[in-house]
């Protein structure tokens, strides 16, 4: 059986499925069933000076018929007495010491209040330090949170401070509310963070009602923007947390967050560089349980793949994430449609017809039944017929070798800069 355990910068955890700092984790009591279910590590709801928070404070956005497919929230960090949690981070990791317990944080950016919270909270047993540098929305307006994660200097400074006073591993997480997160990521590197995290909530407002005109949620009858998480934010946070491993520049683990909801999307972003994954939306959704199958999961895929260790998955797809300009633009795939499988309803060819290249044919076979049928000529793979079949193996998309040896538009631009240069020194 092949074996879970993760080591993310010097935190052990006996699998890399961690509760991200959240509603799950803001009180001993969930902390210790989680860790009853099965969970490796848990990322204890932010600390900082407790603040009241708001009722009503959740919304989700279901498509569909999927329920929680994108999850909203304007709730704060913990409004819970300091020594409260600090007693309970104790009697959590005294019952349970091979489970890890990072401690997130967040306070005004001055060098002495993080550094007095450092040592408080290194006193309870915590294994680690998130310092909390994304949450978008209540804290930021009071100069914390992602006001501070928006700024390089802010997080590299920031980070430096804390890890003069810390003597447990630094994680800094990161706000996806920024137009380039290597950035800060970068700076945190530069700050002395032993590992980064990605990403906390976007930006984000659910929705309004449409009889009332109420934002959703509201309080009173006003809203205010919140974060945004859950499934719809995957694609998000995976593609961040590739930019991210594959700077040179950064260079440090990586803690995986966003959309997280089962063992393949755990993979997935173990594949793109993270070295343990947080969950909450997920959890909030179906329960601390959904881990079990998440272990089932990702034991099952690793002894079928004859691998021995999470560990050995971390960063294998980085190398194959690129630049646009690095992609073979002689490599060709098209679209055939298997009409012993397709039943016909069209959806390939209306999607194709009106807003793609207009290469599926409607067609009569020899007994005079309707087909469908690509003009392979025509057709430039673009997936979007697979992509809205509703049949599994009705349209494959099936390479077609090419004449042409590779090719990039960065090669590509490189020849015809030589050939131009080459005309001009003929030409004087």
């Amino acid at each position: 059986m092949a074996n879970l355990r993760v080591n993310l910068a010097g935190i052990e955890s006996p699998n890399p499925f961690w509760l991200a700092s959240a509603p799950p984790t803001n009180s001993g009591y969930q902390v210790q069933r989680a860790f009853e279910a099965g969970w490796g590590g848990a990322v204890w709801k932010t600390l900082g000076d407790p603040i009241l928070n708001v009722s009503s404070r959740f919304a989700a956005v279901s498509i569909n018929g999927q329920k929680v497919a994108g999850f909203n929230n304007i709730e704060l960090i913990t409004d819970r007495p300091l020594e409260v949690n600090l007693k309970e981070i104790y009697e959590t990791k005294k019952r349970f010491p091979n489970h890890a317990i990072i401690a997130s944080l967040m306070v005004e950016p001055k060098q002495e209040k993080w550094q007095e919270i450092v040592k408080k909270v290194e006193n309870a047993g915590i294994d680690g330090l998130e310092l909390n540098f994304g949450c978008p929305h209540g804290m930021a307006e009071r100069g914390m949170g992602s006001a501070s994660g928006q700024v390089p200097e802010l997080v590299e400074k920031q980070t430096y401070w804390v890890k003069e006073a810390a003597n447990t591993p630094v994680i800094v997480k990161l706000t996806p509310n920024i137009t380039d997160i290597t950035v800060t990521a970068e700076a945190a590197a530069r700050g002395g963070a032993d590992a980064i995290s990605m990403i906390n909530t976007i930006n984000s407002l659910a929705g309004v009602d449409l009889d009332t005109w109420n934002t959703i949620p509201h309080v009173a009858g006003k809203g205010a923007h919140g974060g945004y998480c859950g499934p719809a934010v995957k694609p998000i946070a995976l593609h961040m947390v590739g930019e991210c491993a594959r700077n040179s520049r950064i260079n440090i683990p990586i803690s995986g967050i966003g959309g997280i909801s089962n063992w393949q999307n755990a993979v997935e972003f173990m594949l793109m560089g993270a070295t343990g994954v947080q969950v909450c939306t997920a959890a909030m959704h179906h329960g601390f349980r959904i881990v079990e199958d998440m272990i089932e999961g990702l034991t099952n895929y690793l002894d079928e793949k004859g691998i021995s260790s999470a560990m050995d998955l971390v960063g294998k797809s980085v190398p194959k994430y690129s630049n646009w300009g690095d992609l073979d633009l002689n490599y060709n795939i098209v679209a055939r449609i298997n009409n012993d499988v397709c039943i016909n309803c069209n959806k390939c060819h209306i999607a194709c017809e009106d807003t793609s290249h207009q290469c599926i044919d409607m067609l009569k076979d020899g007994s005079g039944n309707s087909i469908l049928k690509v003009r392979e000529e025509d057709c430039v793979g673009c997936n979007l017929c697979s992509i809205v079949c509703p049949v599994d193996g009705a349209i494959d998309m099936v390479e077609i070798p090419s004449e042409l040896p590779p090719m990039t538009w960065n090669e590509r631009q490189a020849a015809l800069g030589a050939a131009t240069c080459s005309v001009d020194i003929v030409n004087k």
